[in-house]
């Protein structure tokens, strides 16, 4: 059973090997390994969770579900260690979901070297999924910079016209930031070795370390931690590569982009950085959700400001990840769970989003606002659920992202009623651009007497399938957050806000229980 963990890894770097391999044998036979490989991922993925649930996650008095832990480079203390818990479970089918319709969206998109890309396509996800699963922190490094490489090919060689400066930008901010994380790594290992003579990059083992190093080395370390993930969030104001890379990259590299990347960014201050250090990131805490408040005002404020639709989804994914840093921060349960719902319901919505406008785009072969207007009776289907898209992205309540925001605020209100007053402004300024956004493109006169294509089948059935679940997840969110309850209570309990008393407030636990129900926990 733990090997089922790295098979959820190779199974996705095998399927782009063949794909790749295949791509001579005809344009449709790589996109049909790429398929089905994803599919058979899915499957398993949904017969895990559903073995999960029966099983209340993990076991009386363990903290995983599963582990696999196999010697890699023993003498330096690294081990190839995988474990999962409801939180990595639930990113890693949003992974996989996410996958299967950025191979559908891109079907008759890419024309050429279509092996190649569905190679890159599938190792992005198979990084991320090992990004999800890595206790050791060698590996987990090692994940990291494997996801930046194939991501590079994809946008470096499908994207439009400003696709190398878009890349190189990309490239830079990225490898940058991840330097200081490998120098905090590294600086961990040795600290944590000399102190304890222990030397080692497992997760659990440097759980305490902090505890044995000086609190202005201990915030040195988590400070390289923290550039690494602002830069992947991204962060105000580590976010000016986000939009020039969306803007420019195909559409799957888009929704790989918004619905995934950036997840990562927010995990790893989820699972590594206020663990490993909790006195130093606590004590950050009023500048991270400071900045994470100014991300969500600034990253709705310039959405409304641009003309270019898919720059305008893309300044919309740094207002709504701000709600998640906020959440994160704020470390209580009703915050964290919060978090988590945020992620899911983002990673859908503005996933569909890049699908939409790029449809949009093969058709009208422009993304300018202003050169739209009037296309409901023209594209209909298009139009429909372009607005079911933008008002769930504005927080409408019965769809994902309203549950995952309102959770935040809530739980954030008990750490920084300010902050959490600021943040709300974030629902008025996602109103403005989301409405103005369908009116422009919708609405009005169709000046330019537009005669476009209708929806493929294809087409619908991807929307149809990413409307469903976000009605899911707005209408039913005790679902995703039953799955994570465990897991974030097990992260909060390790690691107790020093503020807080000896209470906590509880999460949405069981499904008879309703939002705003307080469960005391004894920390």
């Amino acid at each position: 059973m733990p090997l089922t963990l790295a098979l959820l890894i190779f199974w996705l770097v095998l399927g782009g090997v063949i794909a790749w391999a295949t791509g001579r044998l005809g344009k449709d036979v790589p996109r049909w390994v790429s398929l089905i490989t994803l599919f058979i991922h899915m499957i398993g993925l949904i017969v895990l969770w559903i073995q999960f649930m029966n099983a209340g996650g993990a076991a009386q008095g363990q903290r995983w579900y599963l582990e696999l832990n196999l010697p890699w480079i023993p003498q330096w203390g690294i081990s190839f260690y995988l474990a999962l818990d409801g939180v990595s479970l639930l990113l890693i089918l949003l992974s996989s979901f996410l996958g299967i319709m950025a191979v559908l969206a891109s079907w008759s998109g890419i024309t050429y070297r279509i092996g190649f890309f569905h190679f890159n396509l599938l190792w992005i996800l198979a990084a991320i999924v090992g990004i999800f699963l890595a206790e050791d922190l060698f590996l987990f490094y090692f994940f990291w910079e494997m996801m930046l490489i194939p991501l590079y090919f994809l946008i470096g060689i499908w994207g439009h016209e400003n696709r190398v400066y878009a890349t190189l930008k990309f490239f830079i901010f990225t490898q940058a930031s991840s330097l200081f994380m490998l120098l905090a790594i590294v600086g961990l290992y040795i600290v944590h070795g000399q102190a304890t003579g222990v030397y080692t990059f497992n997760y659990n083992v440097l759980l305490g370390a902090s505890k044995a190093v000086a609190p202005n080395v201990a915030f040195w370390l988590m400070l390289g931690f923290f550039i690494a993930f602002a830069v992947k969030l991204p962060l105000f104001p580590f976010h000016t590569w986000l939009p020039d890379a969306h803007t420019e990259a195909p559409t799957a590299g888009s929704v790989d982009l918004a619905g995934l990347v950036l997840k990562v960014g927010a995990y790893g201050f989820l699972r590594f950085l206020i663990p490993l250090f909790p006195q130093a990131a606590f004590a950050f805490a009023p500048v991270a959700m400071t900045l994470a408040v100014i991300g969500i005002i600034y990253g709705a404020v310039v959405a409304y400001g641009q003309t270019d639709l898919k720059r305008l989804v893309a300044f919309t994914s740094v207002s709504h990840m701000g709600f998640v840093l906020l959440g994160i921060f704020a470390w209580n349960q009703l915050a964290l769970q919060g978090a988590m719902m945020v992620m899911l319901a983002h990673g859908v919505t503005t996933g569909a989003l890049f699908i939409l406008v790029g449809d949009m785009g093969d058709r009208l072969h422009t993304r300018d606002i202003n050169q739209m207007g009037g296309l409901w009776p023209v594209v209909p289907r298009i139009s429909g659920f372009s607005q079911f898209f933008a008002v769930a992205t504005l927080g409408l309540p019965g769809l994902g992202n309203f549950v995952g925001e309102i959770l935040v605020l809530f739980g954030a209100w008990r750490v920084s009623p300010l902050l959490t007053v600021i943040a709300t402004l974030g629902f008025i300024f996602s109103t403005v651009y989301a409405l103005w956004m369908i009116q422009a493109a919708f609405f009005g006169k169709n000046i330019h007497n537009w005669k476009l294509a209708p929806s493929t089948p294809r087409e619908i059935g991807i929307m149809v399938v990413m409307a469903l679940t976000v009605l899911w997840l707005g209408l039913y969110p005790q679902t995703f957050l039953n799955t994570a309850q465990k897991a974030l209570e097990a992260l909060q309990q390790q690691t107790p806000r020093p503020a807080a008393a000896a209470q906590e407030v509880g999460a949405l636990a069981a499904p008879q229980k309703t939002v705003g129900v307080e469960q005391q926990q004894q920390h």
